[in-house]
C-alpha cells in the first residue's frame, strides 16, 4: 500500500547554510580581511538553491522531494518564489531564503534555471496496481467529468511538459514529489491566488486518485520534446487566478 506524503517531511538545509549564503545574496556579504574573495557571480549567490535542487537545478530524483527546476517556465518559477515570500507554500527554509529577495531578482533566478538544459535521471518507480495505473492514466489524460475534474493535459500541455510562461511540467517529477504536493494542496501548506484552481482540483480527488495519477506521471515515458509549449496553446478549463480560464461547462 502506498503512503501519500502530504507534506515536505524534512528541513534539508540547516540554518547555518542559509545564513552563510544569504548573507550573499543580493551581494549584501561582508568579508574579513583575511578571508578570501567570494566571487560576485550568480551561481555564488544562488548557491542557496543549488545545495538541495542541484547545480543545474536538476533536483534529486533519488529522495524526490526537491523538485527539478531546470527548464521550467521562468515565469512559473518567479511565481513559486514569489508564493513562498507571500505565504502561499508553506515550507521554512524556501520561505527563509526568498524573504529578502525583490521581485527583479527572483525573475532573474527563475531565468537561470529556465535556460538550464540538462538530462533527465529515472525517480524510483512506485508499485502499484494495473488498475490503478489505468485510474492514474484517465485522470492525467481525460479527467473525470462526474466529479468535475479536467484532464491534467487540459492545463500542462498535451505532453504534460508544461506550456509558456506559468505552467509546469509534470513528466519527469518523482512520484514523492507529486504525491505530496497534492496533498500540500489539500492541507493548505500550498496554494496560489485566488481563484485556486488546484485547491479546487485536488479537494475533488480521493486519496487513491491521488495515488493513481502521481504514479502514472512519474513513471510516463518522456517525450522527445521536454519543452513547454508556446504560450496561448491551451485554454485552462477552470478560472485560475494566474492562469484565467472559463468555468468548466460554461
Amino acid at each position: 500500500m502506498i503512503t501519500i506524503p502530504v507534506a515536505q517531511p524534512r528541513f534539508a538545509l540547516s540554518l547555518a547554510l542559509l545564513t552563510s549564503t544569504l548573507l550573499w545574496l543580493g551581494g549584501g556579504g561582508r568579508l574579513r580581511a583575511d578571508d578570501a574573495p567570494v566571487p560576485d557571480t550568480l551561481q555564488q549567490r544562488i548557491a542557496a538553491c543549488t545545495a538541495c535542487h542541484g547545480p543545474h537545478g536538476e533536483g534529486t530524483p533519488d529522495s524526490g522531494f526537491f523538485p527539478r527546476l531546470a527548464g521550467k517556465p521562468a515565469g512559473y518559477l518567479a511565481r513559486q518564489l514569489q508564493d513562498f515570500k507571500n505565504g502561499l507554500r508553506k515550507y521554512a527554509p524556501m520561505e527563509y531564503t526568498v524573504r529578502y529577495l525583490s521581485p527583479e531578482y527572483m525573475q532573474e533566478i527563475a531565468q537561470y534555471f529556465a535556460a538550464q538544459q540538462v538530462p533527465y535521471s529515472p525517480s524510483p518507480v512506485p508499485r502499484i496496481a494495473a488498475d490503478a495505473m489505468k485510474r492514474g492514466e484517465t485522470l492525467a489524460t481525460q479527467g473525470d467529468a462526474a466529479r468535475q475534474v479536467p484532464a491534467c493535459r487540459a492545463c500542462h500541455g498535451e505532453q504534460l511538459t508544461g506550456v509558456q510562461p506559468d505552467i509546469p511540467g509534470l513528466v519527469g517529477l518523482p512520484y514523492d514529489y507529486i504525491s505530496s504536493q497534492l496533498g500540500s494542496w489539500r492541507t493548505k501548506t500550498r496554494a496560489m491566488a485566488a481563484p485556486d484552481c488546484m485547491a479546487q482540483i485536488v479537494s475533488r480527488l480521493s486519496d487513491a486518485d491521488i495515488t493513481a495519477v502521481s504514479a502514472y506521471l512519474a513513471t510516463r515515458q518522456l517525450p522527445a520534446d521536454m519543452h513547454a509549449q508556446p504560450a496561448g496553446s491551451v485554454n485552462p478549463p477552470l478560472q485560475c487566478g494566474v492562469l484565467g480560464g472559463k468555468e468548466q461547462g460554461a
